[in-house]
């Protein structure tokens, strides 16, 4: 049975890099709270505002980090994306910055439709602002939330593929959550998911 719906993270999952940690050129601060956030130590929540006030990124900042997501794919994780794109919808579910994002999306041939991530606001210099604060993605539990919403208007089955303890959260709201490891290896994740797989091409023998 062909799934429906395939929702994958992004950072760690279809790239190699942390974008926010990207951002912040390897403040080791940021670099802390990013991780503690995707174990589950500390909520999302707390850590959302809180790294984007201390990076302030720019809009040329984030536009530099789309180039740098499109260029740091996992080994195989365009002919997955494509190969599942013939059957499966596929959907990009992150607390990423969507305007680094939709260019990655791009790439992988994804609709910007099926992109949920969380937009930035610039003020007419290019400034950062602030960032959408109603977003379901920028606290704990969001991402089963936005897996929820797609799945209410449509059948079929679904699974969801990440490395992180925001996207285990999602595993109430699939029929197969995947867990990713061939970035970071998150123990939490390793011991919940109903998969666990170091290789992005293995999801496809699940999932088609």
């Amino acid at each position: 049975m062909t799934y429906r719906f395939a929702f994958f993270d992004v950072d760690s999952t279809l790239v190699t890099i942390e974008g926010i940690d990207i951002l912040a050129d390897g403040n080791p601060e940021i670099a802390k709270l990013t991780d503690a956030a995707m174990n589950g130590e500390i909520p999302l929540d707390q850590v959302y505002a809180r790294r984007l006030e201390m990076i302030r990124p720019s809009k040329d900042r984030v536009e530099q980090l789309g180039a740098t997501y499109v260029q740091s794919l996992v080994d195989g994780a365009a002919e997955t994306i494509a190969k599942l794109q013939e059957k499966v919808i596929v959907h990009l579910v992150t607390a990423g910055i969507e305007q680094a994002i939709l260019p990655l999306a791009n790439a992988l041939r994804v609709n910007p439709r099926n992109v949920h991530a969380v937009k930035l606001t610039f003020d007419e210099n290019g400034n950062y602002k602030d960032f959408d604060r109603h977003s379901f993605l920028t606290r704990s539990g969001g991402k089963e939330l936005v897996v929820r919403d797609v799945r209410a208007r449509s059948h079929g089955k679904a699974a969801f593929i990440g490395d992180g303890v925001s996207d285990l959260e999602a595993k109430p709201a699939v029929d197969l959550f995947i867990g990713f490891g061939g970035v970071v290896v998150r123990p939490r994740v390793k011991e919940n998911a109903d998969l666990y797989i170091t290789k992005l091409r293995d999801v496809l023998q699940h999932l088609l």
